[in-house]
């Protein structure tokens, strides 16, 4: 089943082509990743499924409903979750209340009703909490959850952020360069920890990766685009064996 199509998807800026004739099919409950050399329009496709720019042409769909009419603050209550490559975080604040506000998209109490503290708002409370604590020992900060996000290393906010994406509880995660800034040992670690979240939580992943050894073990499919388009697109073993990639990375087929 389709959870994400992405169909004839264009975005210039100025006389700049961004994307041109973006199309492919993220199934349900599948790892897709998304590859290119740099300016090869990717951050830019995430940009577009995150609402933060407008398509000049095409169109997408969630869960077979059009995305692009949806406003940009209701993108993450409908399913969809996000990382950026910049890890971005409210640093002073601990690591629990960061994973905390990723749950607050699905709170159906209101601003009123938390600024007045009625009844309804404590049993969500609870809940937010209790959903954090379980992010937190699953991608192993529990130790970390009482410090200051600016304390800690790079590595271990990254997670701290994917932890926060996930207390929304995400039908598709997108990663922006998960592996960005990692270690070789780390990068190990991530690829083990991105399948068992979408074998335990049963979401769809959709990541943008430069590291190409992280995408080939991890991604069940893989899309190959360079100067907005896609050049490729298939199985792992498929998309390396393919002309245009060589040529898009090598300069020589």
């Amino acid at each position: 089943m389709r959870l994400l199509e992405v169909r004839d998807v264009a975005v210039r800026f100025g006389g700049i082509v961004a994307l041109d004739s973006v199309s492919f099919d993220v199934e349900a409950g599948s790892i897709v990743g998304l590859i290119g050399p740099n300016g090869a329009g990717k951050t830019t496709l995430f940009n577009c499924l995150s609402r933060l720019y407008e398509c000049d042409r095409g169109e997408i769909r969630f869960g077979g409903a059009p995305l692009l009419s949806t406003p940009r603050h209701r993108v993450a209550g409908l399913g969809i979750g996000r990382t950026f490559q910049n890890v971005a975080l409210f640093q002073s604040m601990t690591v629990l209340d960061n994973v905390m506000l990723g749950g607050h998209c699905r709170s159906r109490s209101g601003f009123f009703a938390n600024a007045l503290r009625l009844p309804r708002v404590f049993p969500e409370e609870r809940s937010t909490l209790a959903r954090a604590n379980e992010l937190l020992e699953l991608l192993g900060l529990e130790d970390v959850a009482q410090k200051q996000v600016t304390d800690l290393p790079f590595g271990t906010r990254k997670r701290v952020e994917l932890a926060r994406a996930l207390a929304a509880e995400p039908k598709l995660l997108l990663l922006d360069e998960p592996a960005s800034g990692l270690n070789h040992e780390e990068v190990g670690q991530l690829g083990h920890l991105v399948r068992e979240l979408r074998d335990r939580l049963r979401i769809t992943i959709l990541l943008v990766e430069h590291h190409m050894s992280l995408v080939m073990s991890i991604s069940d499919r893989v899309v190959a685009l360079n100067f907005g388009r896609v050049i490729a697109q298939g199985t792992p073993a498929e998309v390396q064996r393919h002309p245009d990639l060589i040529q898009a990375y090598l300069g020589t087929a």
